[in-house]
């Protein structure tokens, strides 16, 4: 017999982010609880977010201390280590306190399945929301150069292929991401499912936009996301370099906003290249100075490298630009063109010139920009938002409550 709404309890498990700063987790949390599910949380502990246990919106959430995240392979082991004996113990704490029928495990890394096997005697299940290809995403930070290197991108493939084996069903952000479910992960496309991550349109309003965010400029350009090493902000910045002294153009300010691991590092290469004056990184910052930024910004950009993780990976901030009206510019990546489609250019991959000139030729054709922004708007809120999106995480749900997903 099912379970009524409110006796079915969903643990989900995020490893590198808290919530909700988490965007994608903290909108599957709030929708599962609100839908009826008993739903707790476990996160590393997060700038702003500190508290070791707290309700919000319904959800129960339990934070964890998390060493500083590695920029090495050594640190990369030990960061994950750490939380998986912190999230073991809290789960432990939240199934004697709240209980739950699944954990809901949001990679990376892909050793979350440990956690749920803990429970498996209850008759738990596991089920995987597959955010990041880990494989290649290790190889896009670290490389693969070196023994040490080599083995630990090879116990990346094992721990996808372990966790594909041991969940009931998967969601996943998109349709790459689910024929390497189907084929690397050997699941059944039955019980996968395509959730994209689209953003709330109540959080990103378009605002009019505030001039002095532009420090004097004329124009803006606009990033939004975190700042680690695959995101290829030196690709923003070599085009800022390649404006302000071979174009000559002084008068576009670019924006950076977002927090992470290569921010000092990237800070440092913009003083030595000589661009503080025209380049501002802001850090980690509210939802208000975010909007502030990205509803000044006359076109967005997105830098992320052309690899294999980024080529087949849909990112968030493609979908926010779109949903405050904004045109943008990025490298032509296949996940990247299907979320924008009509209202990005695309430039020649990792080139950051080619990205300048299409970033120049949409500042001075206002109309352009307009039209783009319009089409972007439109297909975030008639096909992308999470009020669309979101009913596949609802359906999968119920599916699997009904007994659909049984082996």
């Amino acid at each position: 017999m099912a379970k009524s709404k409110k006796n079915r309890g969903i643990l989900i498990i995020v490893e590198n982010l808290p919530v909700p700063f988490d965007t994608r987790v903290w909108q599957e949390a709030t929708t599962l609880a609100a839908n009826g599910y008993t739903v707790s949380v476990i996160c590393p502990k997060g700038k702003g977010y500190m508290a070791e246990e707290e309700i919000l919106e319904g959800v129960h959430i339990f934070r964890h201390d998390m060493p500083e995240e590695g920029n090495g392979a050594i640190g990369y082991l030990r960061e994950y280590s750490t939380a998986l004996r912190e999230e073991i113990r809290l789960a432990k704490k939240i199934y004697k306190t709240i209980g739950f029928d699944v954990i809901h495990g949001c990679n990376p890394p892909d050793d979350i399945y440990l956690v749920a096997n803990k429970f498996k005697k209850y008759g738990v299940k596991y089920v995987f929301d597959h955010h990041d290809i880990c494989p290649e995403l290790f190889e896009a930070k670290f490389g693969t150069k070196g023994l040490l290197k080599k083995l630990m991108y090879q116990s990346q493939v094992f721990m996808e292929r372990q966790t594909y084996k041991h969940c009931t069903f998967a969601f996943v952000t998109n349709e790459s991401y689910r024929k390497i479910a189907i084929e690397r992960g050997k699941m059944n496309p039955d019980k996968v499912i395509v959730l994209r991550s689209g953003p709330k349109l109540e959080r990103m309003k378009i605002q009019p936009p505030k001039e002095a965010v532009k420090k004097g400029k004329k124009y803006m350009v606009g990033y939004l996301g975190v700042i680690g090493q695959q995101e290829g902000i030196e690709y923003i910045l070599e085009a800022a370099k390649y404006c302000k002294e071979e174009l000559n153009r002084n008068d576009i300010f670019w924006g950076i906003v977002g927090g992470g691991p290569h921010v000092d590092a990237l800070k440092k290469q913009c003083t030595d290249m000589g661009l503080d004056d025209c380049v501002e990184f802001t850090g980690r910052v509210s939802d208000e100075k975010l909007l502030d930024y990205l509803n000044t910004a006359d076109v967005c950009v997105n830098s992320d490298t052309y690899n294999a993780m980024n080529d087949k990976s849909t990112m968030n901030k493609i979908l926010e630009y779109m949903a405050l009206a904004k045109p943008i510019v990025q490298f032509e990546l296949t996940e990247g063109h299907y979320s924008a489609g009509e209202a990005s250019l695309y430039a020649e991959q990792n080139n950051a010139r080619d990205m300048a000139d299409k970033i120049i030729s949409l500042l001075e054709n206002p109309e352009k920009r307009k039209k783009m922004g319009e089409y972007g708007y439109n297909r975030v809120v008639n096909e992308l938002s999470w009020e669309h999106t979101s009913k596949a995480l609802l359906e999968g749900y119920e599916k699997f409550f009904m007994g659909e997903f049984n082996d």
